[in-house]
């Protein structure tokens, strides 16, 4: 079969991790019999700097024309001056609203033969296999009015939070349909005792929840929520949250997993079919690191599972997906580690070798 994608790396180490997750993609093509036709642009600082904005027409063409875009980061320090005009994060978060990707998929799995790189002691991170579903183009990121301004008492500077019941029960639903799938628990996180948002996000999901009977629904205030994460996250399957509590809670979950570089995310326009294809946003969550950019020590697994989500839910290539996965797993347990979960005893790779492992074991049948 034949497919489209458009890969933008953006900046910092977008570009180098994003190398690799093509290279797995082109593995899972010669070994399954798939070609994918590639075509690359611009976004974010790199794009400022060719072209004084975050998102170009023409970049936006690519949104449109292919089947599914792989995305690595945006931001660094040459951009981030508070009096700039422009912002390297403009470009993102025009490309998640031009695509129409509400609902943002972030799995959190912890490897067991990683439990030395990470922080947490190993009995507590056990068994974790959660998924945060992140509210993706409304609330606070999105909202009208924002910015700042001058008054006589000095700046003042405001965002708005806001929601529709329609933009709640989209995402709810994903998360619901992705925890009927699993482990049958989906938990729905609020502020529902100080924010209105809230409320109305917690009586959306009550009542969507009467058309999930086999899906036991629990309500968690964002601040417990972010505690049990780190005392209790075995007991989290599916958790579902608006943009800004998902944004916060998605990436201290990474800290079960020993490292943000290893965690993929797929920012889709509705409930992901396995099987099915549809468009869709693939990116590791972990941002641009610009101390490491250049060094070829990034992390590219985040990326490469990404690839594995993109091709499950955008190409409806559900064996292809697995494959990477089982990929990963296997270098893995095998001890090779990049900077980031190297501990006394592994073997430390650069970014380009882990790449060239994960692509040998996709190409060997794992």
């Amino acid at each position: 079969m034949e497919f489209n994608i458009a890969v933008l790396g953006g900046d910092g180490i977008g570009p180098e991790v994003t190398d690799q997750g093509v290279h797995a993609l082109e593995a899972v093509g010669r070994a399954f019999g798939h070609s994918f036709n590639l075509t690359y642009g611009d976004i974010g600082g790199i794009s400022i700097d060719k072209h004084g904005i975050p998102l170009t027409d023409e970049t936006r063409g690519l949104l449109d024309a292919n089947d599914a875009v792989l995305f690595g980061a945006v931001g660094g320090p040459k951009w981030d001056s508070p009096d700039a005009k422009v912002r390297p994060e403009m470009g993102l978060l025009d490309m998640r609203a031009h695509m129409g990707v509400f609902a943002n998929i972030r799995p959190v799995k912890v490897y067991p033969w990683l439990a030395e790189s990470s922080v947490l002691k190993s009995d507590i991170i056990e068994g974790v296999d959660l998924v945060v579903v992140r509210e993706l183009t409304g609330g606070l990121y999105y909202a009208e009015p924002r910015g700042r301004r001058e008054t006589p008492n000095g700046i003042v500077a405001e965002d708005t939070m806001r929601y529709t019941e329609g933009e709640i029960e989209r995402v709810v639903r994903v998360g619901f349909e992705l925890a009927r799938g699993r482990r049958k628990k989906l938990t729905s996180v609020d502020k529902a005792n100080v924010l209105e948002c809230s409320r109305l996000w917690r009586t959306v999901a009550t009542r969507l929840g009467e058309e999930y009977p086999d899906v036991e629904l629990e309500h968690v205030l964002v601040d417990a929520c972010a505690m049990q994460l780190i005392q209790a996250p075995a007991s989290y399957d599916v958790i579902v949250a608006e943009n800004t509590f998902g944004d916060i809670l998605s990436d201290e979950a990474s800290v079960l997993a020993a490292s943000m570089g290893l965690l993929p995310s797929a920012s889709l326009a509705g409930v992901p079919v396995t099987g099915q294809r549809s468009g869709g946003l693939y990116e590791p969550i972990h941002g641009t690191a610009p101390d490491i950019a250049g060094k070829g020590i990034a992390n590219p697994t985040g990326s490469i599972l990404s690839v594995a989500l993109m091709v499950r839910y955008s190409l409806g290539l559900t064996e292809e997906g697995a494959a990477i996965e089982r990929a990963v797993d296997k270098v893995l347990e095998q001890n090779a580690r990049t900077a980031d979960i190297a501990t006394d005893g592994t073997a430390r790779v650069s970014t380009v070798e882990m790449g060239e492992l994960i692509v040998a074991a996709i190409e060997s049948g794992n």
